[in-house]
């Protein structure tokens, strides 16, 4: 099964609290209070979204933190990278495969096309996407060909 962390999920809504608030720079404190999240947790996720350049920090009696660019230039792809590493179905889809039967697989260079894909895909969504769950979902191809992700009733995306 294909799975973010819950901890890229949290990260996400972390990032969607300061997507709401662009102009602002908002504490670690109060975006654990307004996420419902723990302040440890969500320091441990901003520190690493600041490193990874998604997010920009200010020191001092009025600092915090705020997005270091606008929500819609903020893709999926940022988040997992930052939070996760590239995405990396299988072993010989990573840039640094130590597979030792990728010499003489069949099946490796449509495993390949696949993580490129679905690379691809989540580079569409971005930040403003996953902000405005209530939009619908955005078109986007996948292997070559545009696909629609349907609301199923009761199922809220």
């Amino acid at each position: 099964m294909l799975r973010i962390s819950k901890l890229t999920d949290y990260g996400t809504v972390v990032l969607a609290h300061l997507a709401a608030d662009q102009n602002g720079v908002v504490s670690a404190a109060e975006v654990a209070a307004a996420t419902h999240l723990a302040l440890p947790t969500v320091s441990k996720l901003l520190k690493s979204l600041a490193r990874a350049g998604l997010v920009r920090s200010t020191r001092g009696a009025g600092g915090g933190y705020q997005l270091a660019r606008p929500a819609h230039e903020i893709s999926a792809a940022d988040v997992i990278d930052a939070l996760e590493g590239p995405v990396s179905i299988t072993e010989c889809s990573s840039l640094d495969s130590h597979c030792e039967h990728e010499s003489n697989c069949s099946v490796g260079g449509a495993w390949q096309r696949i993580n490129i894909a679905i690379r691809h895909a989540l580079e569409e969504v971005s930040l403003l996407d996953l902000r405005h769950s209530s939009r619908q979902p955005p078109k986007f191809k996948f292997a070559g060909l545009p696909i629609m992700v349907e609301n199923r009733p009761g199922k809220k995306l």
